[in-house]
């Protein structure tokens, strides 16, 4: 497996999202144990999650209460895991997505995700997503005070434009290490926070990097040809095109069977050559 930096910490080059195991359609949890081990396996380090990724109201957390289970029962060293969570986004309960980036409501996320987690300090926390009611300098504040409390090791930021990019890093004093938006070849449109996170040398993490959930096997064209040249699969070429963007770039595939992951893994170590890239977008 091959490494890239988030921070000051060196992760691997292909991060797990768990989201699937745990939001509508998601597995039992003893197969989605099994995948998170099937990825600690795989030499897999880092492990994207979050609060709002459940279903019901009354079980707020779900994936990361997951995350922590697994963990603890794998039977391997799991010290250089950094399990990166985000808090402001909320589920109701009833099917719908909302938000709250106060500071107060960012704070108790955290707080709450601290003990679920069951660590002293959250490796890598993230504002989830804008808040339209909420000036972005007072979430993005609150995340800098949880930093400075020592309740959160590094702060990164989600779903931001570069505009949000440059504001974040200037209200954590530098100290932004990186970017979650939504990226893949039928999602282009954050290139340019990818480039900008490029430039400043902060880790740009797509979410939904094969396209999202019961996409990913529509991957075709230019990925199917190579994958064909090659003989893997075309969710393979993707992430390897992914990793060739820049040496910031860590994409994070959601899976919920270990097959799937491991083959995800399989992306970091598979290089694609000039005439490759020049078949894909």
């Amino acid at each position: 497996m091959q490494s890239r930096r988030i921070g000051e910490v060196q992760v691997s080059a292909i991060g797990l999202g768990g989201m699937p195991m745990s939001i509508e359609g998601r597995p039992d949890e003893e197969r989605s144990v099994s995948t998170i081990h099937a990825a600690l396996d795989a030499g897999i380090t880092l492990f994207d999650t979050a609060d709002a990724y459940h279903i019901h109201a009354d079980e707020v957390g779900h994936n990361e209460s997951l995350i922590a289970r697994a963990l603890a029962s794998y039977g391997g060293d799991t010290s250089d895991v950094l399990i990166a969570t985000k808090g402001g986004h909320l589920r109701p309960g009833d099917g719908s997505w909302t938000v709250d980036g106060s500071a107060a409501y960012v704070k108790k996320a955290c707080d709450a995700s601290l003990e679920r987690l069951g660590v002293e300090a959250i490796g890598l926390y993230q504002f989830h997503r804008p808040d339209p009611a909420v000036p972005y300098a007072e979430s993005v504040g609150a995340i800098r005070d949880l930093l400075d409390a020592g309740k959160i090791r590094m702060a990164g930021i989600s779903n931001a434009d570069p505009a949000q990019i440059v504001e974040a890093n200037e209200i954590l004093g530098g100290r932004l290490v990186s970017v979650q938006n939504q990226f893949s070849p039928a999602f282009l449109s954050s290139t340019a926070e990818l480039e900008l996170c490029d430039q400043l040398g902060i880790a740009f993490l797509p979410w939904s990097p094969l396209g999202g959930i019961g996409r990913a096997g529509g991957l075709g064209g230019g990925f199917a040809e190579v994958a064909e040249r090659y003989g893997v699969s075309p969710q393979r070429v993707c992430l390897a095109w992914h990793v060739s963007k820049s040496p910031v770039v860590i994409p994070i595939p959601g899976a919920s069977r270990p097959a799937t992951i491991q083959d995800s893994a399989a992306a970091s170590s598979f290089e694609l050559t000039a005439s490759d890239l020049a078949l894909l977008p």
